[in-house]
């Protein structure tokens, strides 16, 4: 199949396997759920007795005193004990194989090509590092919420739109299922789309 660039209004040949893939609605949704997990933290902590810092002699005697009975002042039923079921950092990875999240990519970028949100350009500079001509170039493509896909990001651009929440630039190595199907658009360079035609087959 051909894309029409928008700049030169030149067509690209691109392989229907990657821009005209079947949509497949429950392999997307795994692979967004398992990129999802994979960004989770898990880092909550507590310290069980045996952590706690303290508490390795015996507060008083067994018997004699008239007080309960205690082996540690870091029990959990201490104050400064520890926790009784202390949480510990969890690993929510999850494992999805690289066929699969291949064929996610390519049914997300051929359902974002039939519903004519792909757009491609022939390259992808900015004037300087403001925001403001940032979206002065985004005023030219006439989007207003976008992601835009290079080969190569360069400091002008990042720099220009990492304050805005209603755009986002990324380079072919970066490129992931939740960035795709955040934005309404995706304007593309056609030296990414050849790039990223060679990764997913």
């Amino acid at each position: 199949m051909e894309l029409k660039t928008q700049d030169t209004n030149v067509s690209l040949d691109v392989n229907d396997d990657v821009f005209n893939y079947q949509y497949n609605e429950g392999l997307i949704h795994q692979a967004v759920v398992t990129y999802m997990n994979n960004y989770r933290s898990g880092n909550s902590a507590q310290k069980t007795r045996a952590e706690v810092r303290g508490g390795g002699r015996k507060p008083w005697n067994q018997k004699g005193t008239g007080r309960a009975r205690a082996g540690s002042s870091r029990s959990p039923i201490w104050r400064s004990g520890g926790v009784t079921f202390a949480s510990k950092p969890r690993d929510y990875s999850q494992k999805l194989n690289k066929k699969m999240y291949k064929r996610a990519i390519r049914s997300i970028l051929s359902e974002i090509n039939r519903l004519d949100n792909l757009i491609v350009i022939s390259d992808f500079q900015c004037q300087s590092h403001k925001t403001k001509d940032f979206l002065q170039k985004m005023k030219e493509y006439n989007v207003s919420n976008a992601l835009i896909v290079m080969e190569d990001v360069g400091e002008q651009e990042y720099l220009g739109s990492r304050n805005l929440i209603d755009f986002d630039i990324c380079d072919i190595h970066s490129l992931n299922p939740v960035s795709l199907l955040r934005f309404e658009k995706v304007l593309i360079t056609s030296d990414a789309v050849k790039r990223i035609e060679e990764q997913l087959l």
